[in-house]
């Protein structure tokens, strides 16, 4: 039975295993599928030890990903443009290919729950690790202008250079005070985790229609309510489709089948997974 891992420090929380299992179910694929506590000086020694006893794949979560691109043997192009890996498959010649799917899964996400992003205004709040995994596959949609944000101008203007050849991007700081409506606003910050909401203008949401909080939640997140309260006829989502979407893309990366992701979502939702 082919066999696959998250890596991860802590991991005990991870749901991917839970998730794997369910598409695994769901596409008679007949998979082994673990949790590994990898030290956080042991990384790389973890991940050799798991392919040397047959290992086929995996994923690697905090706080491993910039370790596992420095690993892998090749990297695809969103996985150079985020920087970071989060899917590592084993090819046949026992080299190891580095991908990010989290970007992937946010759009796909998107795209499921009948929104557009081509010739949208896309705002993302935040130039951390999250935003930069999301750059490349939210530009690959063609919207009209996709505008990042951060508390620290500079970061969000270097994101803006590294990104300017994929598309329209624009930079500014927080208190940048907008005369643009954005369509689809995404939230890469971690303020919702501590119920905290990111120190931006109220009109850069005042008209969109929909508010992405990349924060997976079963309650709803900080940032949606205080969306919702400024602008009560946009529809809201977390990171709940956002994660369950990336795993797809790394179902599909190791098994080359892409797993039907609705389901899954709403068991993680209401607390099944």
């Amino acid at each position: 039975m082919d066999k696959y891992a998250v890596f991860g420090n802590p991991i005990e929380h991870s749901k991917s295993p839970k998730i794997h299992s369910e598409f695994a179910s769901q596409l008679n694929q007949q998979i082994e599928y673990s949790a590994i506590l990898a030290p956080i000086d042991g990384f790389k020694e973890s991940v050799e030890r798991f392919v040397a006893r047959g290992g086929k794949g995996a994923n690697v979560t905090v706080p491993f990903k910039e370790q596992a691109f420095a690993l892998v043997d090749e990297l695809s192009e969103r996985a150079k443009c985020a920087g970071a890996v989060n899917t590592i498959k084993v090819n046949s010649d026992g080299s190891l290919l580095g991908d990010n799917t989290d970007g992937i899964g946010l759009v796909n996400d998107i795209l499921s729950n009948n929104f557009t992003l081509q010739s949208k205004r896309v705002l993302v709040i935040g130039a951390g690790g999250a935003a930069r995994g999301a750059l490349l596959p939210l530009l690959q949609q063609h919207p009209a202008k996709l505008t990042v944000i951060n508390r620290t101008k500079a970061k969000a203007q270097t994101l803006r250079d590294e990104f300017a050849k994929y598309g329209d991007i624009d930079a500014y700081g927080f208190e940048h005070e907008s005369d643009i409506d954005y369509d689809i606003v995404i939230n890469s910050t971690s303020a919702s985790i501590t119920g905290d909401v990111p120190p931006i203008s109220k009109r850069f949401v005042a008209q969109c229609e929909l508010a992405y909080d990349m924060f997976y939640s079963q309650q709803r997140t900080s940032f949606n309510d205080w969306v919702n309260s400024i602008n009560p006829n946009a529809t809201t989502l977390d990171g709940s489709g956002m994660l369950v979407g990336q795993a797809a893309e790394a179902f599909f990366v190791w098994r080359g089948v892409k797993p039907l992701t609705d389901n899954v979502i709403e068991k993680l939702k209401s607390g099944i997974l």
